[in-house]
């Protein structure tokens, strides 16, 4: 399965949970009820996964930690905020990098359709 397959999966699952528990939550609640729904749909994802920084030599722990990876090739950064930023989509672009991974989506659950909350990050 590639990212824009996999990519359309999981924002179906994303729209479910925030069918179900709406905006306003911590992105922690979104995090735990979307890892759920997609691990119990037989997709393999870590939580808060750590990103190391590699510096010439030297492999830097900076506390680098993405919201949820999937199948080792989306990431989903999410967001309970008004409004997003460049230093969200900034974080994005820095642990698709660290990854190396092509495609990611920040999610900001605190909108009423969680289609206005979507931003695609393509590497």
């Amino acid at each position: 399965m590639n990212e824009n397959e996999l990519s359309k999966i999981v924002l179906g699952y994303a729209i479910k949970v925030h069918k179900n528990l709406g905006p306003g939550l911590l992105e922690s609640a979104y995090e735990e009820c979307l890892f759920y729904k997609l691990n119990k749909n037989g997709l393999y994802v870590e939580k808060q996964k750590p990103m190391s920084l590699i510096y010439e030599e030297i492999k830097l722990d900076c506390g680098y930690r993405v919201d949820l990876m999937v199948e080792s090739k989306l990431i989903l950064e999410f967001k309970s905020v008004e409004a997003l930023n460049d230093v969200h989509l900034a974080q994005v672009l820095t642990y698709l990098k660290l990854a190396n991974c092509k495609l990611g989506l920040l999610i900001n659950f605190n909108v009423k359709l969680l289609k206005d909350g979507i931003k695609r990050v393509i590497l």
